[in-house]
């Protein structure tokens, strides 16, 4: 099978299975072969992805600004601070994982430079997980830009199935696929072979079917910036399963076309358009009448 017609995750296993590959190994000769450049340059990018990332991150965690709504900006700070008095319960790691989330979420809701993955309501989560437990685990850069890879890998076959965006399939599209993406690259990056980084996947996607998209007064900010740091745990807690050999029960395709199916069900009133949900709460529409009236 060539690496073009890779556009399932049972393919894809079957391709690493048979070749002896990692998922990283595959995804970047796929995007050589697509983009039609040397993998050298596929590698460039995701390193230009990766130091992106990592600024985002060391900026959002040094300011307090708010949006331009005032309603988001300053929760990574608060964070930051109730850790330097009494530390988080689940340890160093964990803390890093929340603020960097919010940091990354925070820049995006103040216009700063965030690396889209897969979409910039979504944008902390990915870099949250694979930086900070790189950071905490020695791993090298190499090793976390085929991380990175393999989280792009794992964004594209979702992608092919189903429309990565709020306004079709609601926020598990976005944050959904988000965790799924973090999830496979940090079981990756912890040392999981194909079958338990995509085993993370489906447990990660098929926990979070039904997240809805609705955002207060129709902007990426409430519920959205606090939605990046509870995704990255539930990435992690799809890798901690997946690692200890828990597996789920609904392959990892069927999981994605059960999000297809939801997204489809779902009422457009939750699916970005802030006519549902949160976004219809009466401190909600108070809020939406004092930002626009």
């Amino acid at each position: 099978m060539e690496t073009k017609g890779i556009n399932t995750f049972e393919q894809l296993l079957e391709v690493c299975t048979a070749r002896g590959k990692r998922i990283w190994q595959i995804a970047q000769a796929y995007e050589s072969e697509w983009c039609e450049v040397p993998v050298n340059l596929v590698r460039k990018c995701a390193t230009e992805s990766l130091c992106a990332m990592k600024e985002a991150i060391n900026t959002g965690l040094k300011s307090t600004e708010l949006s331009m709504s005032g309603m988001c900006g300053n929760d990574c700070d608060k964070l930051q601070k109730r850790f330097a008095v009494r530390p988080a319960v689940f340890g160093k790691t964990f803390e890093k994982i929340l603020t960097y989330a919010l940091a990354t979420s925070e820049e995006n809701i103040r216009m700063g430079k965030i690396v889209a993955c897969p979409t910039a309501g979504s944008c902390g989560i990915v870099p949250a997980v694979i930086i900070a437990v790189s950071e905490d685990f020695n791993i090298s850069e190499e090793r976390q830009v085929n991380a990175l890879i393999t989280a792009g890998e794992i964004g594209r076959i979702i992608s092919a199935k189903v429309s990565l965006a709020g306004a079709v399939a609601g926020c598990q599209a976005e944050c959904g696929a988000a965790a799924a993406m973090a999830a496979g690259a940090v079981t990756q990056l912890l040392g999981g072979p194909p079958k338990q980084v995509l085993n993370a996947v489906a447990l990660a996607l098929k926990n979070i079917l039904g997240l809805t998209c609705d955002p207060v007064c129709g902007l990426v900010e409430v519920p959205c910036v606090k939605r990046n740091p509870f995704m990255a745990v539930i990435a992690m807690t799809a890798s901690e399963l997946a690692m200890s050999g828990v597996e789920s029960k609904i392959p990892v395709d069927e999981v994605v076309d059960a999000m297809d199916q939801t997204g489809q069900l779902m009422s457009p009133a939750l699916k970005e358009s802030s006519l549902g949900g949160l976004a219809r709460t009466k401190t909600a529409l108070e809020l939406q009448k004092r930002l626009f009236t």
